[in-house]
């Protein structure tokens, strides 16, 4: 079986010889460029499954990067590179269908989950519907999200909670691997402030580090709890009421 292709673009050279150490590591075939053009043209020519790209470069910034290569092929696995703390950055980035993020300093561990989630979509062939699911557990709503959120998910998104209407207790168990973009984020929201005025409990859980530190910015902890395993969400569910 071939190697996958990587495609690291970072204008800082410690920063590509750190990904091309990891990565050749995992067996993948590093494919490194020093600035936006260049990266676009071994994007051209190569067709690499994952990108790495760091946001702030000189020139084509990482935002134009990604909206390049997105239009061109879209089941690309785009994750940026943003500094310490600029959260707001990576915000922007799922906006512009970015579907994961990691900070610098590059640290093994985040690659590595980095890489997997990566992994998980492209072997699942993600598609553009995102995969709504719900059941019901000891009267919890259980509602399962998988897949690509999005615009476009708000239809099963809307009748999923409507569906939860009459349940005192709801929990959305994300997989893993879920992107979600800013529209995604803003029907989340929407549906969990009206949730909200119900007086209804509402808890996460399943959702990656980076997905949670996202969900805390932009403010969803303050309509849902976010918990690592689904049975600390259901211990909460169960409880008394708040």
């Amino acid at each position: 079986m071939p190697k996958r292709k990587v495609l690291v673009i970072d204008d800082e050279k410690p920063t590509l010889s750190m990904f091309q150490l990891f990565l050749r590591a995992y067996g993948y075939e590093v494919l490194l460029a020093e600035n936006g053009s260049q990266g676009l043209k071994i994007f051209e020519s190569e067709s690499p499954a994952i990108v790495f790209t760091d946001i702030k470069m000189p020139g084509m910034d990482g935002f134009e990067v990604l909206d390049r290569i997105k239009s061109q092929a879209p089941e690309t696995e785009v994750i940026v590179i943003t500094g310490h703390g600029d959260m707001d950055l990576a915000v922007q980035a799922l906006n512009h269908e970015a579907t994961d993020f990691i900070n610098k300093p590059i640290h093994r561990s985040a690659l590595d989950a980095a890489l997997q989630r990566a992994e998980v979509r492209i072997q699942s062939v993600r598609t553009e519907a995102a995969v709504i699911d719900s059941l019901e557990v000891d009267d919890i709503r259980i509602i399962e999200i998988k897949g690509n959120i999005k615009a476009s998910s708000e239809r099963e998104l809307t009748a999923a909670f409507t569906n939860a209407a009459g349940n005192a207790r709801i929990l959305l168990r994300f997989h893993d691997s879920t992107a979600i973009n800013g529209a995604g984020i803003g029907v989340l929201i929407q549906l969990l402030a009206e949730r909200q005025n119900r007086q209804g409990k509402v808890a996460i859980s399943g959702i990656s580090e980076n997905l949670a530190r996202i969900f805390d910015m932009v403010g969803i902890t303050r309509l849902a709890k976010i918990f690592a395993l689904d049975r600390e969400a259901q211990t909460y569910l169960q409880g008394p009421g708040e």
